[in-house]
């Protein structure tokens, strides 16, 4: 309707340019209706989402089936536009549905709460719209991420290195095993796999799924994925490893990577980076540590002892969106090798893009380290949460979710029902809850059949905004930011 408007009135002018029926030097929309609806959308969003961020009494999800949903929301596009007012009731019923990850009750993998700091920098970016490739296009985003990757060096302890933001610790990893197989066989850019050894990684049997979804699509083959084995508290086991190696090169297979992981998804287990260490540099392989999750331990001087030998690494995959709270998403690939080694192995060449002749350094052009050409400038969100908090700040938030993970335990070893699986090394916290009708039975096949067909409903019960914690076995809990009182309420 508004689109109409403008053009009747732009055809009544005597200097509307007209090609096959285009109007080329007219508004595409009505500017002014346009900036009313984002002015009212914001204000929509700072009363639903941003001020009942921290409200206890709302729920953390309306939780509705999905074809109930796809009603409600009404999802079919049409050949004519809605009105103002239903695309606003529209954002209205997305937040009212949506699961509100910032609800002190939000308990889901790994990542919760807000940042209002990242928040603001991720409206800046979204109305910016920018692209991070080139100086010209993104000069100060490209600025921005210079400078956290070099922070994030200084605290994985390495004198000089390189890196870039990518989206998704899954993507960071992809980067750092395609980027080890090239310094085991720079001709594979070229050449491609054909004529090249049986090429074998390892890492432990507690990774993340990302390590097999990466080896599948760069076409190293699962089977080539050597799963080492871990101990009680799911830290890879070095003397395996060693066997393992010692075993590919018997069977004439090449390795050329070893994949750690500091923060494991389900224990929050952190491998003897040392003990690997020392292995790697043995053999000659390439040493990633997969520190998505618990690489923010690095911010505190009180739990940095975690990933000791990090510094020893060759590269790192490091996600400040999960305990930082800097956003989703905002995912780091950091690197030891400063001569270019990410350019030299992702780089195309794009003439258009890269020319060398510009009329200024063309070192910070960028995008040929990446494999994507548009890119988003995560790094900004976290750049300005730091420039607001401080170091200390972001140590305090590491401090704090640990601190939670113990009160935690403590309230556990407290009440019936309640059962510790292990002592947490970080913020995982695992436990059984065995429910009244299972308490007094035996232990055995049958428990647990029974342990675990509870599980799916209390999930649910859990999910919808109820504070108990009810049938959900070997819960993986990362408590974001609540207030310890708060989890004696109806616990």
């Amino acid at each position: 309707m508004e689109v109409g408007v403008c053009k009747q009135e732009m055809l009544q002018k005597k200097n509307a340019v007209l090609v096959d029926g285009v109007i080329l030097n007219g508004p595409i929309m009505d500017s002014k209706a346009g900036e009313k609806f984002v002015e009212e959308a914001c204000k929509i969003i700072m009363e639903e989402v941003v001020q009942k961020a921290d409200d206890v009494t709302e729920k953390v999800c309306e939780w509705q089936a999905p074809e109930t949903l796809k009603q409600i929301l009404d999802l079919e596009m049409r050949d004519t536009g809605e009105c103002h007012q239903k695309l606003l009731q529209l954002c209205q019923d997305v937040i009212r549905y949506s699961v509100k990850t910032s609800h002190p009750r939000f308990f889901n993998q790994l990542y919760a709460g807000i940042d209002y700091y990242s928040l603001v920098a991720r409206f800046i970016t979204e109305a910016l719209n920018p692209s991070v490739y080139t100086y010209e296009v993104s000069p100060v985003f490209l600025l921005v991420e210079e400078a956290v990757i070099k922070k994030m060096i200084e605290f994985i302890g390495w004198e000089e290195g390189d890196g870039i933001f990518n989206p998704g610790g899954s993507v960071s990893n992809m980067y750092a095993m395609n980027l080890a197989r090239y310094k085991f066989c720079p001709e594979i850019k070229e050449k491609g796999l054909s004529g090249l050894p049986r090429l074998v990684m390892f890492t432990s049997e507690e990774c993340h799924y990302s390590m097999k979804k990466a080896a599948s699509f760069l076409g190293i083959g699962t089977e080539n994925v050597y799963f080492i084995r871990t101990d009680e508290r799911g830290k890879m086991i070095p003397e395996e490893l060693e066997k393992q190696v010692q075993r590919a090169r018997k069977e004439g297979s090449a390795p050329f990577l070893v994949c750690a992981t500091a923060g494991t998804t389900v224990l929050g287990a952190f491998d003897p980076l040392d003990k690997i260490a020392d292995i790697c540099e043995k053999h000659g392989l390439w040493l990633h540590v997969d520190a998505s999750w618990g690489g923010s331990a690095l911010i505190s001087r009180k739990h940095c002892r975690l990933l000791r030998g990090i510094h020893r690494a060759d590269s790192v995959a490091w996600n400040p969106h999960k305990m930082l709270l800097a956003g989703i998403q905002c995912c780091a690939l950091l690197v030891k090798d400063n001569s270019g080694l990410l350019k030299k192995c992702y780089s195309a060449e794009a003439a258009y893009l890269f020319q060398q002749d510009k009329f200024y350094d063309v070192s910070y052009d960028t995008g040929d380290k990446s494999i994507q050409c548009s890119r988003r400038p995560d790094a900004f969100k976290f750049w300005l949460m730091w420039k607001a908090l401080g170091t200390t700040g972001l140590e305090e938030r590491v401090n704090r979710a640990l601190a939670l993970a113990r009160y935690l335990v403590e309230e556990i070893k407290k009440r019936e029902g309640f059962q510790l699986l292990l002592e947490p090394e970080f913020a995982n916290v695992c436990f059984w809850y065995i429910p009244p009708s299972l308490r007094e039975m035996e232990d055995g096949p049958e428990f647990w059949q029974k342990l675990h067909q509870n599980g799916p409903t209390g999930a649910l019960n859990m999910f919808s905004g109820s504070v108990k914690l009810i049938c959900l076995p070997a819960l993986n809990l990362l408590l974001s930011y609540e207030k310890p009182q708060g989890l004696s309420e109806g616990s």
